[in-house]
C-alpha cells in the first residue's frame, strides 16, 4: 500500500510591526491498517494550509470539549517525563501534559499525530525539555519540538521496526533506536555531519532484543534486555558481553523469560536493576557479572510488568505488578518491599518518575477542586489505606503510572494520592459514537481497542465500558427508548447485544461467520429489529431474539445501513459496487425498490434525513457526499470538497439543510444542502474521522471519532445562533420555527423544524402569564453545549424565588445555591449513612459500606456537625480520628467518648485502656481542623458570636466560590464559572465570567431572566451581541437587540453610522431607529455645534452624507484634550468609539488619509490604557507597539511622542508584573499618572476586569497550528485570521482587542469582528 505523502507547506504571519514565517507540516494519514477492506488504495492528501477569509474568520463549529485516548498497552517505552511534563501513547497518537503552575494541575497541552501506524516507543531528551524522539511500526523515527508542537526531523526508514529509543549520552543531535534483532542504530539528525551509523560492536544478538538503556553518567555505556532473559552489556574500551546474567532458574534451559525492565543505579557506574517477566528482580553487577540481590515478592504470582528508580531517595525504587495494579515500594538494602498498596484492579504497563519534586501551592489543602482526589480529567480512585508498616513514608515524587486498561496517572507517591488521573480512554481508532437516546449527557464509542465505552459528556469521563475483548469493534447501536441496551458489530467475532445494567452480554449474532460486520443498526421504529451488513455481501435483518426476517444479498461487501426515520419498514444501504439499494422490508422480495447510481468508488454510510421524507445521502471514497431524493428517483446534489475517502455523516435533527460530513483528509464538513455549499471545515482532528452524531433533545452539540484515539464535542449554534437571538428578541413564532418546506428554501433564514423545538413550543403554550424566563431557559439550553448550563439555569431560577421541590434530581450533583448547601449535603451524608442497614452491597465496582460510612463522616466534618462525624468514625473503628475532634463538641462529649472507648477495650483486655483511660484530650484537633476549614462553629455549644461566625463563614464561602470560579474559568468551563459566582448570589461576577468567555447569547438570556439586579450586565452584553451582528443580513436583528438597552440612542447612531447600504436602505434604518434623516443630519450637527453640544454634532455629522466631516471635529477635540495635563481616557474614550463607527468605505477615501491615520494612533493608545485597565495583560505591550509603528510610518500631527510611549509600557511591566526587578521611581510616577487617568468617572458604571478565555481554548488541535503575530509564539485553542489572510492571533486576544480597540491590528482602518 502507497502512504500519502507529507504535505510540507509555509505560511506567512504579518502584523503592522512583524514579520514572522513560519512552516507547517502536516500530520500524516493511515495507511490503512485499521479500515475494515483489505485495499484501501493509496490516497493522497491534498490539503491546503491556508484557507479562504471566511472559513477561519468567521469559524461557525466551536471545539468544547475533548476526551483523551488511553496509554497502549503494547510496547514498553510508551511513556516519559521531562521537568513538569509527561507523555504517553495511544497506538498512532503522543499526549503531552503540562503542569498548570498557577493550580497545581496536569493540563493536556498538545497532540503528536504523524505516525501512521503503532508508535513502539518514545523517550525525552536529556539536554533539551522540549524535545523528544518517538518510532513507530511503519519504520519511522521522528524528533519532535513540544513547546512549538511540531516534527523537527524525521527518519522515514529505520530497517526494522524500533522497540526501543534512547537519545545518545555525548549528544542532543542524536538518537539510538534498535529493533528486535539488532543493530543499534545512532541517527545524528542534526550538526556537522547527520546521517545514520551502526554501533560498532551493538550487533549479531543472538536473542530478540526487548528494551536497552544508555548508561546516564558512564559515557557510551549501555545495556540490552532480551527476550531470552539474558542481558548485553557494552562499554567503551572493555570487552563486550552478550547473553550474559540470566536468570539462575534458567541457566541450562531454552526457557524464555523476557526482560521487561531495564534501569541503571544513578548512583553507581555498574550496578543495574533488572526485571523478568517471571523471575521477578535482580540487582546485578554489570562488572562483576554477578547478581548481587534477588527482590522477593510476598506471593508468587507476582509478577513486574516495570520498575523505576525514586530520584530523591537513594537506593529506593519501586515497581508495578503486571496482573493488579499494585505499586510496591523497595530500597536496595532490603529484599523484601518496604511497602505495597494496590492503585487500580488492572496491571501496571509502564512507570516513570519524575526527576525533580514538583512544586506545590504552599496551601494545597485549599485548592478548588471537587475533592483531594479529583482531576480536571476524570474520578481518580481514593488514595489507597496504610500497610502494617506506618512507619514508613515516601519521600517527595512523582510517578507516572500507566495500566494495562488504558489508564494514565500521575501519582503523588509522598501524599499517597493522585494528583492526576485519566483513566479508561480508547486506546486505538474509533470507529464510531452515538448518544444514549434518552439521555444526552452519555454518550457511546466503539473501538478499535476492542471495546465500547460509555461518557458522561457533562464530566468528560468514562462511566462505563463493555466486558471482554471483543477484537475490533466497527460500529454500535443504542437500543430505543430507556432499554439500556448496545447492539456491536465486530471485525471476526460476530454482532452482541450487551446490557449496560446487568454489564454482561446477553445476545451474539453469528450469521455472517467470521466476516466483519461494519455496520449495525437498531430500529428506533420497530425495537424489536436489528440489521447488519457485512464483508460477505449481506445485510441481514432480524429480531433481537436471533430470528432471521430477510437476508438481502448484494454483489460485494456491504459497508453501512440505515433505517428510514419516517417509514418503519424502508432501510439503505451502501455497498462496494459504489450504490447506493433502498430496502422495503413489508413485501417478501430480497430486490431492492431502488438502486442510486452516480459513485465513482466504494460506498460507505448512508443516512437518511430525520426531517425530509425521502431524502438520504450516502458518503463514498470517491470524496463526494451524493444527496438522493427516493420520490423522485435522482441524485439531487453532489457535496464536494473533501480530497479523500467520506466516513461520517450527520443530519441536524432541527434544521433540514444541515448536513455534517466526516473524512479521511481529517477534516469535518459542515453543508448547506440547498445549494451545496461548505458552510465551514473543522481541521482540529489529527487523523481520519469516522463518527458523527448528535442527540435531538440537543441538536446542536455533535460528537465525532477519529483515528486520532479522541472523541470530541462541538457546538454547532454558531451556524444558527440568530435563531436564539429571536427568541431573545421576541420575535413571532415564525421566525424560530417553521416547516420544511419554508426552511429548504435557498437563501431563506434558518429555522427548527424538528421534534424538539415544537415540544417546546406546546409546553409553553400551556402555560400562562409570563413564560418569557422559560422559553430562554428552554431555548438556550437547547443550543448549549454539555457543561453547565442546566445548573446554571437551576441557580437563576432558585435566585428568582422558584419553589425548592420544582429542581430537578441533577441539581444536587452541580453547583449548588449557598441556602442549599447544608440541606443537600446533609441529605446526601443520611443517603450514605443508610447504607450500612442495607443487606446487600452495590456489586462489583461499588463503594464498599465502610467506603460510604468514611464518606458521608467527612461530609458531616465539612458541615460542621462534629459529632456525627465522631459515631461515625466509632462505627468504622477509627477512635483514633474520634476522639481527636472530640472536643470541638464538647468536654463532657469527649469524656463520654473517652470512657466508651476504654470500656470496649478493657472487655478486649487489652493494655492500651490504661493511657486511655487516664490521659488527657489529645493534642490534634487544631492540626485536624486545618485540613477541614469549616467546622469552625461549636456543635453543641454555640456561643455569643454567632452572628460574627455566619458573616465569617459567608465571607470565607465566597472566596472559595471565587477561586474555584476562577479555576473553571481557566479550565475553560466560562459556565461553571458563572454557577459558581451566581451560588453565592454575585449576579456582576457570574455575568462577567460568561462575557468573558464569549458566551454572549447564553449571557443575554441569563441577564434578561435575572432581570433588574443584571441590567448594566445585561446591556453591554447586547451591545456586544448587536457588534456581533453588524453585518449582511442580520443589521435589523443588531436593532432589535440595542432596542432592548435603555438609553440607546449613541448605540443606535453607531448602528446606523456603520451601516453601509443604499440611500434608501439607510433611510429606512434610519426610521427604523428613530433617528433624523440622512439629508438633514448636516444642518442639525451644525446647529449642535453652534450650541456647543460637540458630541451631539458629531453624532449627527456621521449620520449625514458627509460622515468624513465628524472625524475633524471629532479628532480636533481628543487631541485638544490630550495636550492637557489632567485628561482621562473617560473623557476621551467615547468621542473616538463614535468616530471608530464611521462608514468604511468613507474612512479609507483617500482625502481621509491624514484624519484616518491619526483616529487608528489615537484608539490604539486609548486601547492600551483600557487593556490596562480591564488587565488584559497579553495585549497591551502589542497596542502599545502598534500604536508607535504607526506614528513612525505616518505623518500626522498627535500630540504623542514614541519614546513617552515606551517609557509608559516599561512603567507598567515593572509596576504591575510579578517577577521583574523592583521599578524605579521614575517607573512609579508613570504608573501613577496612568492610573490616575484610568481612574472611571463614573464609578457606578460596569468595568469588566480580567483577560478573556473562551470554552475550548484550553484543548489542543492536532493539526492547525498558527504563529500569534503578536507575540511569534503557537496558539493554543481557537484562532482569529486577519483580514490579510495569513496573520493569526488567538481568538482571546482578537476578543479583547476588539473591546478597547474596535480597528484591526493590520492598520488596515478595517474593523474586526471576533465575537
Amino acid at each position: 500500500m502507497s502512504d500519502r505523502p507529507n504535505g510540507q507547506c509555509g505560511t506567512r504571519s504579518a502584523v503592522l510591526w512583524t514579520n514572522q514565517s513560519t512552516d507547517c507540516s502536516l500530520p500524516r494519514a493511515d495507511d490503512g491498517q485499521h479500515e475494515p477492506l483489505q485495499h484501501r488504495g493509496a490516497v493522497r492528501r491534498a490539503r491546503a494550509c491556508e484557507r479562504t477569509r471566511d472559513q477561519v474568520r468567521m469559524a461557525k463549529v466551536k471545539q468544547v470539549g475533548l476526551l483523551a485516548a488511553g496509554c497502549q498497552p503494547w510496547n514498553k517505552d510508551v511513556c516519559a517525563a521531562s521537568g513538569d511534563r509527561f507523555a504517553y501513547c495511544a497506538t498512532l497518537a503522543i499526549y503531552v501534559y503540562q503542569l498548570d503552575q498557577q493550580y497545581n494541575q496536569f493540563k493536556l497541552r498538545s497532540i503528536m499525530s504523524e505516525h501512521k501506524k503503532t508508535i513502539t516507543a518514545i523517550s525525552w531528551c536529556p539536554d533539551d525539555p522540549d524535545l523528544f524522539a518517538s518510532a513507530s511500526a511503519d519504520n519511522l523515527l521522528i524528533v519532535w519540538n513540544v513547546a512549538e508542537k511540531k516534527a523537527v526531523a524525521r527518519l522515514d526508514n529505520t530497517k526494522g521496526v524500533p522497540v526501543s529509543v534512547s537519545w545518545c549520552w555525548n549528544s542532543a543531535d542524536g538518537v539510538a533506536f534498535v529493533s528486535q534483532r539488532g543493530p543499534l542504530y545512532v541517527w545524528a539528525y542534526r550538526g556537522a555531519d547527520p546521517g545514520v551509523t551502526v554501533h560498532k560492536e551493538a550487533h549479531s544478538f543472538l536473542s530478540d532484543i526487548c528494551l536497552f538503556r544508555w548508561h546516564p553518567t558512564k559515557k557510551g555505556k549501555l545495556v540490552f534486555g532480551h527476550t531470552d532473559g539474558s542481558l548485553s552489556v557494552f562499554q567503551p574500551g572493555s570487552k563486550s558481553q552478550k547473553h550474559v546474567l540470566r536468570p539462575e532458574s534458567l541457566e541450562g534451559t531454552d526457557e524464555e523469560d523476557p526482560v521487561s525492565a531495564l534501569e541503571w543505579d544513578p548512583l553507581s557506574s555498574d550496578y543495574l536493576l533488572v526485571s523478568n517477566l517471571h523471575n521477578g528482580i535482580r540487582l546485578v553487577d554489570s562488572e562483576a557479572l554477578t547478581c548481587i540481590t534477588s527482590f522477593c515478592f510476598p506471593s508468587s504470582a507476582a509478577s513486574v510488568q516495570c520498575l523505576a528508580w525514586v530520584p530523591s531517595a537513594p537506593g529506593m525504587f519501586i515497581t508495578g505488578d503486571s496482573q493488579v495494579g499494585v505499586l510496591r515500594v523497595w530500597n536496595v538494602s532490603r529484599s523484601t518491599p518496604l511497602d505495597s498498596f494496590k492503585l487500580k484492579k488492572t496491571g501496571f504497563h509502564a512507570l516513570h518518575v519524575l526527576h525533580s519534586p514538583l512544586s506545590k501551592k504552599a496551601q494545597s489543602s485549599s485548592s478548588p477542586s471537587k475533592n483531594q482526589h479529583t482531576s480536571s480529567t476524570s474520578e481518580a480512585v481514593p488514595p489507597p489505606t496504610l500497610s502494617q508498616n506506618r512507619s514508613f513514608s515516601l519521600p517527595p515524587g512523582h510517578a507516572v503510572c500507566c495500566f494495562m486498561d488504558g489508564g494514565v496517572g500521575l501519582y503523588d507517591m509522598g501524599a499517597k494520592k493522585w494528583d492526576f488521573l485519566r483513566d479508561l480512554g480508547h486506546v486505538e481508532t474509533i470507529f464510531d459514537c452515538k448518544f444514549k437516546p434518552d439521555d444526552p449527557n452519555l454518550l457511546a464509542t466503539a473501538s478499535f481497542d476492542g471495546t465500547i465505552k460509555i461518557w458522561d459528556t457533562n464530566t468528560l469521563t468514562a462511566v462505563n465500558t463493555s466486558p471482554g475483548n471483543e477484537g475490533v469493534v466497527y460500529s454500535l447501536s443504542w437500543a430505543p427508548g430507556d432499554l439500556n441496551c448496545i447492539a456491536g458489530a465486530t471485525s471476526r467475532n460476530g454482532a452482541f447485544i450487551w446490557d449496560v445494567r446487568k454489564g454482561k452480554i446477553i445476545t451474539r449474532f453469528n450469521e455472517h461467520g467470521k466476516n466483519g460486520i461494519f455496520c449495525i443498526s437498531w430500529s428506533h421504529k420497530d425495537s424489536k429489529r436489528i440489521a447488519t451488513c457485512s464483508g460477505d455481501g449481506f445485510c441481514i435483518i432480524r429480531t433481537i431474539d436471533g430470528k432471521i426476517l430477510h437476508k438481502y444479498k448484494h454483489p460485494a461487501a456491504v459497508f453501512g445501513c440505515d433505517w428510514s426515520q419516517n417509514n418503519k419498514d424502508m432501510i439503505a444501504t451502501g455497498c462496494e459496487d459504489k450504490n447506493v439499494r433502498v430496502y422495503y422490508l413489508a413485501t417478501s422480495s430480497d430486490q431492492p425498490l431502488k438502486v442510486f447510481t452516480g459513485h465513482l468508488a466504494k460506498v460507505f454510510h448512508v443516512r437518511w434525513s430525520p426531517l425530509r421524507e425521502g431524502i438520504l445521502c450516502s458518503g463514498s471514497d470517491d470524496g463526494t457526499v451524493r444527496i438522493w431524493d427516493y420520490t423522485q428517483d435522482a441524485c439531487i446534489n453532489v457535496l464536494s470538497g473533501h480530497t479523500a475517502p467520506v466516513r461520517g455523516l450527520m443530519w441536524n435533527t432541527e434544521v433540514p439543510y444541515l448536513l455534517i460530513s466526516g473524512s479521511w483528509d481529517y477534516t469535518i464538513r459542515v453543508w448547506d444542502t440547498r445549494d451545496g455549499t461548505c458552510l465551514d471545515t473543522v481541521y482540529d482532528h489529527g487523523a481520519d474521522v469516522y463518527g458523527l452524531t448528535c442527540h435531538q433533545s440537543r441538536p446542536f452539540t455533535m460528537a465525532s471519532c477519529s483515528r486520532d484515539s479522541t472523541v470530541r464535542l462541538w457546538s454547532l449554534a454558531p451556524l444558527i445562533s440568530p435563531l436564539l437571538l429571536n427568541v431573545l428578541t421576541e420575535q413571532p413564532w415564525e421566525k424560530v420555527i417553521g416547516n420544511t418546506d419554508t426552511a429548504m428554501v435557498p437563501g431563506a433564514p434558518p429555522l427548527l423544524c424538528g421534534k424538539v423545538s415544537r415540544d417546546v413550543k406546546q409546553e409553553l403554550d400551556k402555560l400562562s402569564g409570563d413564560v418569557r424566563d422559560r422559553k430562554l431557559r428552554w431555548f438556550s439550553e437547547c443550543f448549549s453545549p454539555p457543561g453547565g448550563s442546566g445548573n446554571l439555569w437551576d441557580l437563576v431560577f432558585v435566585i428568582n424565588g422558584q419553589d425548592d421541590s420544582l429542581l430537578p434530581p441533577s441539581y444536587c450533583k452541580g453547583v449548588m445555591h449557598m441556602k442549599h448547601l447544608l440541606k443537600f449535603k446533609t441529605s446526601e451524608a443520611q443517603e450514605l449513612t443508610i447504607v450500612k442497614m442495607s443487606k446487600f452491597g452495590g456489586g462489583i465496582g461499588a463503594p464498599s459500606k465502610e467506603e460510604r460510612l468514611k464518606e458521608a463522616a467527612d461530609i458531616h466534618l465539612r458541615l460542621g456537625q462534629i459529632q456525627r462525624y465522631c459515631e461515625l468514625m466509632v462505627e468504622l473503628g477509627q477512635w483514633e480520628k474520634a476522639l481527636s475532634v472530640a472536643p470541638g463538641v464538647s468536654m463532657k462529649y469527649w469524656k463520654k467518648l473517652m470512657q466508651r472507648r476504654a470500656d470496649q477495650l478493657m472487655e478486649e483486655d487489652n493494655d492500651d485502656a490504661i493511657p486511655t483511660a487516664a490521659g488527657g484530650p489529645p493534642d490534634r484537633t487544631g492540626s485536624l481542623r486545618g485540613k477541614h476549614p469549616a467546622p469552625q462553629t461549636n456543635a453543641v455549644n454555640h456561643s455569643s458570636n454567632d452572628v460574627e461566625k455566619r458573616q465569617q463563614f459567608h465571607s470565607l464561602l465566597h472566596d472559595v466560590c471565587a477561586e474555584l470560579a476562577e479555576w473553571y474559568f481557566q479550565d475553560g468551563c466560562s459556565v461553571l464559572a458563572a454557577c459558581c459566582h451566581l451560588a453565592v448570589d454575585n449576579l456582576k461576577l457570574a455575568m462577567a465570567s460568561l462575557i468573558r468567555g464569549n458566551e454572549l447569547e447564553l449571557a443575554a438570556c441569563v441577564g434578561l431572566a435575572l432581570g433588574e439586579a443584571a441590567n448594566q450586565s445585561t446591556a453591554y452584553c447586547l451591545e456586544l451581541l448587536a457588534r456581533k451582528y453588524m453585518t449582511p443580513p442580520t443589521w435589523t436583528l443588531s436593532a432589535d437587540l440595542l432596542k432592548m438597552i435603555p438609553g440607546n440612542r449613541v448605540l443606535l447612531v453607531k448602528l446606523c453610522a456603520f451601516y453601509p447600504g443604499s440611500p434608501a436602505e439607510i433611510q429606512q434604518l434610519h426610521q427604523r431607529c428613530g433617528l433624523p434623516a440622512s439629508e438633514d443630519c448636516g444642518s442639525l450637527a451644525e446647529e449642535a455645534l453652534r450650541d456647543g453640544d460637540l458630541f451631539s454634532a458629531v453624532e449627527l455629522q456621521l449620520l449625514s452624507s458627509e460622515p468624513e466631516r465628524a472625524l475633524q471635529m471629532g479628532i480636533r477635540h481628543v487631541k485638544e484634550q490630550l495636550l492637557g495635563s489632567d485628561w482621562t481616557v473617560d473623557a476621551v474614550h467615547p468621542i473616538l468609539d463614535l468616530l471608530s463607527y464611521i462608514r468604511t468605505e468613507h474612512l479609507i477615501m483617500t482625502k481621509t488619509t491624514e484624519a484616518r491615520s491619526e483616529l487608528l494612533i489615537l484608539c490604539g493608545y486609548i486601547g492600551a490604557l483600557l487593556a490596562i485597565r480591564r488587565n488584559y495583560a497579553s495585549i497591551v505591550p502589542a497596542l502599545y507597539e502598534y500604536t508607535s509603528q504607526l506614528m513612525k510610518r505616518r505623518e500626522v500631527s498627535v500630540p504623542l511622542k514614541i519614546e513617552q510611549l515606551s517609557v509608559e509600557l516599561d512603567a507598567w511591566r515593572a509596576c504591575s508584573q510579578t517577577g521583574r526587578s523592583p521599578p524605579t521611581e521614575r517607573q512609579r510616577e508613570e504608573f501613577s499618572v496612568l492610573q490616575r487617568r484610568l481612574q472611571p468617572a463614573d464609578p457606578a458604571v460596569l468595568v469588566l476586569s480580567g483577560a478573556d478565555y473562551v470554552t475550548g481554548s484550553n484543548l489542543p488541535s492536532h493539526s492547525d497550528l498558527q504563529l500569534s503575530c503578536f507575540t511569534g509564539q503557537r496558539i493554543q485553542g481557537p484562532v482569529f485570521l486577519l483580514e490579510d489572510n495569513k496573520s493569526a492571533i488567538s481568538l482571546n486576544d482578537a476578543l479583547m482587542w476588539a473591546k478597547v480597540n474596535p480597528f484591526s491590528p493590520l492598520g488596515t482602518g478595517l474593523r474586526i469582528n471576533p465575537f
